[in-house]
Parts: structure tokens; C-alpha cells; sequence
């Protein structure tokens, strides 16, 4: 599959599923998964989760800048930069993000999160 298409739906994907049901995001990550959300460690897919779900806000919109992309190692990974806006319920202005994925292949095919890097990006 061609990486660009294969970041494009990867990145359609997590933020919808982010957007409308957090708890969904479970399946793209496994035990060995790291997530790292503004400088906290949390390392495995039930604690991830419980740490998406547990963030302040319960409604959010994120809106897609860039993606960038790059295969990773000889065992098929990919890396996957974005950038772009979230907008909060009840919030005038947006908040700037970055996020890197480090995706694997599974030996059924598809991909999951190995690590996970957000950072809001303040002005």
C-alpha cells in the first residue's frame, strides 16, 4: 500500500474515532504501546485509553494541517507526523497540536500504534 494513503486513512480514522468515541481507540494500540501526552508516560493499551478518556473536556474537533509520513525499519514500520487544530466545546479559539505515530505492521496485516507523541503547540 502506498504510505501517503496508508497515513491519510490512518489519520482519518484515529481522529474521528478520537472525536466521537474516545474508548474506540483501544484496538490500534497493544500492550507493548506508549503513549506520551504533554511529557506524560503511559505505556499499554487499557492505561492509554484510560488516559484519553479521562482528559478534561468530553466534546472536541480536530482539524487536520499537515500530514507527514516515512517508512520506518526493515519490519514495515511507518511514521506519521501531524499537525493541525483542536477545538474545544464552548472554546472560542483552537489549540495548536502535534502528534507522531509510530505505526507497525501486525501479522494480520493492518498496523497499530507502537508510540504515541502529542504536544499542544503554544504561541
Amino acid at each position: 500500500m502506498d504510505p501517503d494513503a496508508l497515513s491519510k486513512a490512518f489519520v482519518d480514522h484515529y481522529y474521528s474515532t478520537f472525536d466521537t468515541n474516545r474508548s474506540g481507540l483501544s484496538t490500534l494500540y497493544q500492550e507493548s504501546s506508549m503513549l506520551t501526552f504533554e511529557g506524560q508516560k503511559t505505556q499499554g493499551s487499557q492505561n492509554i485509553v484510560n488516559k484519553l478518556t479521562s482528559l478534561p473536556f468530553d466534546q472536541c474537533k480536530h482539524t487536520i494541517t499537515t500530514v507527514d509520513c516515512q517508512p520506518s525499519g526493515p519490519s514495515g514500520g511507518m511514521l506519521v507526523f501531524v499537525s493541525g487544530n483542536l477545538q474545544l466545546a464552548g472554546e472560542q479559539h483552537a489549540l495548536k497540536f502535534s502528534q507522531m505515530f509510530h505505526l507497525m505492521p501486525t501479522p494480520q496485516g493492518s498496523f497499530y500504534v507502537y508510540n504515541d507523541i502529542f504536544r499542544l503547540n503554544y504561541a
